[in-house]
């Protein structure tokens, strides 16, 4: 942990667009970045990627505490599902 950069701790916040309603999120650089990936890979903006993870939230009902803390368990989901990818796929 030592070699990571101070500004992927830095709060950055945001204003985002989620079904017509302007709302600011707060979440660290890294947080960010793992959405800035994300959305580019599934060929989004952020907002439009944040939109969508929001409505998936509340299709599954998933207790909102609250959006910041979605993302940040997104980005989490996201980079466990890819470990597991490559490990599988170096296990091939």
């Amino acid at each position: 942990m030592t070699d990571q950069s101070s500004q992927r701790f830095v709060k950055v916040s945001r204003s985002v667009r989620i079904s017509g309603h302007s709302t600011s999120i707060r979440l660290e650089m890294a947080f960010w970045q793992v959405l800035e990936g994300m959305a580019k890979s599934e060929g989004l903006s952020i907002s439009k990627l944040i939109a969508q993870l929001y409505a998936e939230a509340l299709e599954r009902s998933v207790g909102m505490s609250s959006l910041a803390s979605i993302l940040r368990t997104v980005c989490l989901l996201y980079y466990e599902e890819r470990r597991g990818a490559i490990v599988t796929a170096q296990q091939a």
